[in-house]
């Protein structure tokens, strides 16, 4: 890891399950990420106001209500618009197979579905935010 990088984890909507992101969170912890997690039931705008607050390197929504095709892409959104392009943005739950192209086309770096080994989640976390670093020092 270049440095330890700081990880908003939220749970956006109105989906009331958060044990999957509570686990993402320890998991993200333990691997050396510096994790903040906003709680349940946060909006867009939240979200975006979380990251800007705690100068995030990344952003993980975990939702399980099937809205992730509105709630993620005004995520997406509200970094650009806050001048956050470099900050990365992953999700995870239960979101088809045919739904993850239209999340990357969104602006979503990676999409993580229900059994996805949680060392593979931190490593390609890390992975990702070292070449991001290592591109800004170089590029």
């Amino acid at each position: 890891m270049e440095r330890r990088y700081r990880v908003v984890v939220a749970k956006p909507g109105l989906d009331g399950h958060d044990r999957g992101a509570k686990v993402i969170a320890r998991a993200l912890r333990d691997a050396g990420f510096e994790v903040i997690y906003t709680g349940l039931h946060q909006t867009p705008e939240q979200v975006v106001q979380a990251a800007v607050q705690e100068d995030a390197d990344a952003v993980g929504l975990s939702l399980l209500s099937g809205a992730h095709l509105t709630l993620v892409p005004k995520v997406v959104e509200g970094l650009r618009a806050e001048g956050l392009d470099d900050v990365l943005v992953l999700c995870g739950g239960i979101i088809p197979d045919k739904d993850i192209d239209v999340l990357k086309q969104a602006g979503v770096a990676e999409v993580f579905t229900p059994g996805t080994p949680l060392p593979e989640i931190s490593a390609w976390l890390e992975r990702a935010l070292d070449e991001r670093e290592l591109g800004a020092t170089t590029g």
